[in-house]
């Protein structure tokens, strides 16, 4: 999914707190010239919409700055919130080219159910809920599907078992269990809970 938003250099000078209250939420661009950052503000109602549909590391967003003449796609790295409130305080965003690979958190989506449960009454167990993968920014997958239908009771899968799309590269022990199906509660603990 790639999202679109328009942001203004920050005044020099501005406050936080009253770039807020004018409906304003502060943001920062790094990553687009090295070292350098760029101070933003993003309309708090546009920035609303973005993190109801982005999620950190994984999103592309398209960044506009109409006054400074760059546009260029980003991920949204850090999102500040008020401790009590939960509404946004401050955005980060960081810069990508599309040569350049990304270290990425996508979300592990399990279908199917395993053969382990449907037979032999055992439970999945999943022991990853995402998978840490280095892929170019315009190759993050929305979510990795693992189907789970062949897995028997005491089996599991792997890291290295996943399929992944093309040029997406798990990163991490290949051996790691990402899920697996433990064994039914015995017929004897269940008698003696009745």
């Amino acid at each position: 999914m790639e999202l679109t938003i328009d942001c203004q250099p920050r005044p020099e000078g501005s406050k936080p707190n009253s770039l807020r209250r004018a409906g304003q939420l502060p943001a920062v661009l790094y990553g687009h010239k090295g070292a350098e950052s760029i101070a933003l503000t993003v309309p708090m109602k546009k920035a609303e919409l973005l993190l109801r549909d982005a999620s950190l590391n994984n999103t592309l967003i398209q960044v506009n700055i109409p006054e400074l003449s760059w546009s260029g796609k980003a991920l949204l790295r850090e999102v500040q919130t008020h401790p009590w409130r939960g509404t946004p305080y401050h955005i980060s965003f960081f810069a990508v080219s599309a040569q350049d690979s990304l270290e990425v958190d996508v979300p592990l989506h399990f279908v199917g159910t395993a053969k382990g449960i449907k037979e032999g009454g055992g439970s999945l167990d999943p022991s990853m809920s995402s998978l840490h993968v280095k892929c170019a920014p315009d190759s993050i997958p929305e979510q990795i599907e693992i189907d789970v239908s062949n897995l028997g009771v005491g089996e599991a899968l792997h890291i290295g078992d996943i399929n992944l799309p093309v040029g997406v590269v798990a990163l991490g022990d290949a051996n790691r269990v990402v899920v697996s199906v433990l064994a039914g509660r015995g017929g004897s603990e269940e008698t003696a809970e009745g």
